[in-house]
């Protein structure tokens, strides 16, 4: 009887941990489709600088270094220094965790993010940045810090192909390991989801910019808060956490 139940709760513990992480895939799949619409306004809005996608501002730096099509040289730098910043800040923060996955420590870190946001949002509202250099600049290099904690916080989550700011790998895995090259096509549906919700948050982003730069900032703030009250409300109902499942 006592292996019978021991067996029972193992299986019922590899369940909840199922289905935990399906959760964070979910979640991290909002985060990605944020990163599009982030980039969207910072690359269209703010004089060609990407804030999430830190490739593209290599690209961009590089280009822009030979002085080619008076391409940008100040906020990219800006953008891509204080993506770094925000990585290791939110990296440092989640090294004192000792538990792996979701913690705490994961929600301040997307409250922080979302709350930056917002803050972004009702200035960019009241403010018209897009024609001052030196507040464009801040805005960007802010966006900056807040989607390289982003980047660190989902790293932290260790869910494979889904890093929130950049689908280069995950296309690859995609076509790699696909059925035509003898591959078994594994988590194909989320690298095909992250891959569409990056694209369709770009859309968004793109299409936001027609009411003002605010609007996208707003969405992406709302969409990072709610992925943190979710996280986190199901890491508090973890019986580890002070949850008694009903018997």
């Amino acid at each position: 009887m006592e292996t019978h139940q021991n067996s029972g709760a193992a299986t019922l513990e590899r369940l909840r941990r199922l289905s935990a992480d399906r959760l964070h895939v979910w979640l991290l799949l909002l985060l990605t489709f944020s990163t599009g619409i982030i980039d969207a306004v910072g690359y269209l809005g703010l004089d060609r600088v990407f804030t999430g996608n830190m490739t593209g501002n290599v690209v961009l730096l590089g280009m822009a270094l030979t002085g080619a099509a008076d391409l940008p040289v100040l906020r990219p730098a800006l953008a891509l220094a204080f993506f770094m910043i925000g990585a290791a800040i939110a990296g440092k923060v989640l090294q004192k965790s000792s538990k792996e996955g979701w913690c705490p420590r994961t929600t301040s870190n997307l409250l922080i993010i979302g709350l930056g946001m917002t803050g972004l949002a009702i200035t960019t509202a009241v403010v018209d940045v897009q024609d001052n250099a030196t507040l464009g600049s801040v805005v960007t290099s802010i966006l900056g810090l807040i989607m390289g904690m982003q980047a660190a916080t989902a790293r932290g989550l260790k869910v494979s192909d889904l890093t929130t700011v950049v689908v280069t790998s995950t296309i690859t895995g995609l076509a790699a390991d696909s059925s035509p090259t003898g591959g078994s096509n594994p988590r194909w549906a989320r690298r095909t989801l992250a891959i569409m919700l990056i694209l369709l948050g770009a859309l968004t982003g793109a299409a936001a910019l027609a009411i003002g730069l605010w609007l996208g900032l707003a969405i992406s703030s709302a969409i990072t808060l709610a992925v943190a009250f979710t996280g986190h409300l199901n890491h508090r109902l973890e019986p580890e956490n002070g949850f008694a499942p009903l018997p």
